[in-house]
């Protein structure tokens, strides 16, 4: 099923691989990558990372208070990082090296943000500190995520790129359109871009001085993307990873995909490398390697992503032959990261997506299957025709755009949960004890459920709208905070327009998250059940036990534990009610407009909130002590399915998810011996497309069983490499809290 390569040379180089963005030998924090060095580089090549700030802060002390512009100053900086770096060609590797890869630039950006947040103050400012306290929710500007246009990177190249420009620039200039700002924008795109493409010379320079095998190959490359577009399958690899590096860790911007597609951008080079006979399959099969292992070994906690497959409008799939390359390749090398995204739809090849489902079963859990016919009606339905949405580009964990489709500018976490806590305290946080939320009245006298309900329903519009609003005045300035010029050069429309991105180059959307939505269906049904239906307690008698943090009311935590209407095990009430949180969720964004007159995107995933954020929220109907877990994703309460993953997936897709138009994502949890053999793969087959064919959006899978999760906490040493898929990344079980492993062997106890 799994083609094995001869890798000729990286198996030697991998220890030197391991090494080269941080030591192995010592203390390494996923968390703040960014701080670490690997092997040194040769000095005579440039500046250490402190002479390098050294320079910048005298370029920022001097800079001319007229011509204050953050556009020109951050060019600069970057200018700056480019032209005194330490640089690397080496013998073990195929891609080059920088040596301050530490986002240098970030004690500047902080100084930005911070002016911009002081830029507004207030009711609205305290209440957003308020709810963060409080666990209520998040939201801070997002200026580091985007996805560049890989077709224009790979095809003009930085020079092609800069021309393009230019061009633009020269047009309006000789008809007299051109604005003020459209000369800032220009002048810093052309600082950042000439800097590269410097900074790529250097690096031409450098690798004539090697002697080594690779020097040849690694110097024509270089040339080839100092004066264009690349050549082949290695040039396009270079030019990845040369934008990336220079993106992600000098101009502070996260790159959150590898091409249009890692299989679909490297096809045609790849064909016609193979019909030259340029490379081999043995030898391109190599470059994929090193490439892969370079994102391995950055290590980035959240993983970095890349998407394979898809299918064309025409309804040809876009499956290739470097599509199942790089599944083998990737297993081979035993990784998990990067992560990787999968398009499948009916029209897939059953052979790549069964291929894909045996490396989950074997370990490799970093693989989640995203449903086209999902985001096809979810990009529909943001305006997008037929075939752009077709087109669609995976852009983060799950979120999905059509090409060049926009940049977020500001990001909300909201914890739906919080919404039952609000109503049944009269909109009094019992976290900070603030009035927080609405005064819809003291719970005690809600005679009737539908009265409670209507309260939460109130409290949850009004979480939506008080996080919101709080972002509306700073979002006017995230074009000052961290300008986009790089990123927005690889647009044609930034270039037409001379306009960064992030400042309306192209269409700027607020993303929101919506975060414990299983815990706030759970939690409503509790008091329903409790309260209402069952008659086990009083309102007031539920109140005092959630004040009592259940301590003394074990009895009625059971019952709320055990309560019948739970999310996530196909019952039409709970299903139902979570649809209509669900509906009400996506209608109250649909008709609001961010500061920059862009849409909200509503997104069914709680990164790593439905662990911090549990931290700050009271004990709860549903049976969850104070500091628990909330839910995550689109995923019942952990343990609180308890009628297989059907069940789950009959759930999840009762619901219209392409309203959540941005993604979502289904976590599910198999014993390895649902699925072992070819009959287990086979039905585990039968499962993904299940959950395909319903409407479902994103899946993955952690197979588990308990006796394995229990040995490894108690014997870590024996577990090195198992991997655990958290939320939208991987990580190793070993790196887990140990009160995150518990969470992952009581879900294991309740398969």
């Amino acid at each position: 099923m799994h083609e094995a390569f001869t890798f000729r040379s990286l198996d030697a180089d991998r220890d030197y691989l391991l090494n080269k963005y941080h030591r192995t030998d010592e203390a390494f924090d996923s968390f703040r990558r960014f701080n670490y060095h690997g092997y040194e580089y040769d000095p005579t090549t440039g500046l250490t990372d402190e002479q390098i700030s050294e320079g910048l802060k005298k370029i920022n002390d001097s800079f001319d208070a007229p011509d204050y512009n953050h556009q020109i100053l951050k060019s600069r900086l970057v200018e700056y990082i480019l032209d005194n770096t330490r640089i690397d060609v080496n013998e073990h590797d195929y891609h080059i090296g920088i040596y301050s890869w530490g986002r240098l630039i970030q004690p500047y950006v902080s100084v930005w943000e911070n002016e911009c947040y002081s830029k507004y103050a207030g009711e609205k400012k305290r209440m957003l500190d308020n709810f963060w306290a409080s666990g209520t929710a998040w939201a801070w500007l997002d200026f580091d995520h985007t996805v560049p246009d890989w077709d224009s990177l790979l095809n003009l190249g930085f020079a092609g790129i800069l021309e393009r420009a230019r061009k633009s620039y020269e047009t309006k200039k000789q008809s007299g359109a051109l604005t003020g700002n459209q000369e800032i924008f220009f002048r810093a795109l052309e600082t950042e871009y000439n800097a590269i493409i410097r900074f790529v010379d250097r690096l031409v320079r450098y690798a004539e001085t090697k002697s080594f095998d690779k020097k040849d190959r690694i110097k024509a490359s270089l040339e080839h993307l100092r004066d264009g577009g690349a050549e082949d399958t290695y040039d396009a690899l270079q030019m990845m990873y040369l934008y990336f590096m220079i993106s992600e860790s000098i101009d502070r911007y996260q790159v959150r995909s590898l091409g249009y597609g890692l299989d679909a951008s490297l096809y045609p080079f790849y064909k016609k490398d193979i019909e030259s006979g340029k490379y081999t399959r043995n030898e391109i099969a190599e470059f994929i390697a090193y490439f892969l292992m370079q994102f391995s070994c950055i290590e980035n906690y959240w993983g970095q992503p890349f998407y394979l497959a898809g299918t064309n409008a025409d309804g040809t799939t876009r499956v290739n032959e470097l599509t199942h390359m790089i599944l083998d390749v990737y297993y081979q090398l035993g990784i998990y990261n990067p992560k990787i995204q999968l398009k499948v739809s009916e029209k897939t090849p059953k052979e790549l997506v069964v291929k894909a489902l045996d490396m989950v079963r074997n370990g490799i859990n970093s693989i989640v299957f995203m449903n086209e016919s999902t985001i096809v009606k979810a990009l529909m339905s943001r305006g997008a025709t037929y075939e752009e949405a077709c087109d669609s580009v995976i852009s983060g964990c799950y979120e999905y755009k059509t090409k060049r489709g926009g940049i977020g500018i500001s990001s909300l976490y909201i914890d739906g949960l919080k919404a039952v806590c609000f109503a049944l305290n009269n909109g009094v946080d019992k976290t900070t004890e603030r009035l927080l939320g609405l005064e819809t009245g003291n719970a005690e006298d809600f005679a009737t459920f539908p009265e409670f309900y209507s309260a939460v329903r109130k409290q949850l519009v009004h979480i939506i709208d008080v996080t919101s609003d709080s972002m509306y005045e700073p979002e006017k300035y995230v074009g000052s905070v961290n300008p986009s010029v790089l990123f927005s050069g690889t647009l044609g429309e930034c270039s037409a327009s001379l306009t960064d991105a992030i400042d309306g180059g192209v269409p700027n959307r607020t993303g929101t998250l919506f975060c414990g939505f299983a815990s706030l269906v759970d939690a409503t049904l509790a008091v329903y059940e409790l309260v209402y239906k069952n008659k086990y307690c009083t309102m007031a008698e539920l109140k005092e036990a959630l004040d009592a943090n259940w301590e003394g009311y074990e009895k009625l935590r059971a019952r709320a534990l055990g309560c019948r209407h739970k999310f996530g095990n196909n019952d039409p009430l709970a299903d139902s009610y979570a649809d209509a949180f669900h509906k009400l969720y996506a209608s109250t964004l649909a008709s609001k407009r961010n500061s920059h007159g862009g849409t909200y995107g509503y997104e069914l995933h709680s990164a790593r909130a439905f662990i911090e954020q549990g931290k700050h929220v009271e004990a709860t109907p549903d049976g969850r002590k104070a500091g628990e877990e909330t839910s995550k994703n689109a995923s019942p309460v952990p343990g609180a399915d308890r009628n297989g993953i059907t069940a789950a997936i009959n759930s999840v897709t009762s619901m219209d998810m392409s309203l959540n138009d941005v993604g979502g994502c289904l976590d599910a949890m198999l014993h390895p011996s649902s699925v072992e053999g070819k009959d287990g793969l086979e039905a585990f087959y039968g499962i993904l497309m299940t959950y395909v064919k319903q409407g479902g959006a994103s899946i993955h899978f952690n197979v588990f069983n308990v006796k394995t999760l229990r040995d490894a906490q108690a014997h870590p040493e024996k577990y090195r490499t198992l991997q655990v898929r958290v939320c939208g990344w991987n990580v190793l079980w070993n790196n887990l809290a140990k009160s995150e492993q518990d969470v992952y062997i009581m879900r294991a106890e309740s398969m």
